[in-house]
């Protein structure tokens, strides 16, 4: 007979009905594929596609694993993909806002705050904390990893539009 331990029987007390826990998790797995349809202004290396959110997370999540020994300052690699991943998330609801859109900045906030609640919160309550604390992180942008997310985030349509201008010079 097996026995549970009384540890292993506190995290699923936590956690709750492994059925609910899953439910959740593919809930929310489901609604990021959302993510594919929020088209950026940013053309992809061809020159003729915009690229969307999640190709944007990719893309900046790929040159972390490569790019990662040019940080300023030591960096913990998973933990700055898991930001880059999750950070534009809450644009499935409030959409991408322009470098350039005075009127969508000044909401910005509120709308990315409104969209965080309802996104994460579909995830059972410890993994929506985390995922809470990671894009705040990202937002507050204080620690190592943050920073270094952040410079990939601008630095990755900047590499694109080089691209586009260098290869249409040739």
């Amino acid at each position: 007979t097996l026995m549970r331990s009384s540890a292993a029987s506190d995290v699923y007390k936590r956690q709750g009905d492994g059925m609910e826990r899953i439910e959740k998790q593919m809930q929310f797995i489901l609604e990021i594929d959302k993510e594919k349809q929020i088209k950026r202004k940013t053309l992809q290396s061809n020159g003729k596609d915009f690229e969307d959110d999640a190709q944007h997370a990719w893309h900046m999540a790929i040159m972390t694993l490569l790019l990662s020994e040019y940080s300023n300052e030591k960096i913990d690699v998973l933990k700055t993909i898991s930001m880059l991943l999750i950070h534009d998330l809450v644009e499935i609801d409030a959409g991408d806002t322009y470098a350039y859109d005075d009127q969508g900045l000044k909401v910005q906030n509120e709308r990315e705050n409104l969209a965080a609640n309802r996104i994460f919160n579909l995830l059972p309550e410890d993994q929506a904390k985390k995922v809470f604390d990671l894009w705040n992180e990202f937002e507050e942008r204080k620690t190592p990893e943050a920073k270094f997310a952040r410079v990939m985030d601008n630095f990755q349509p900047v590499m694109l539009n080089a691209c586009l201008l260098y290869t249409s010079d040739a």
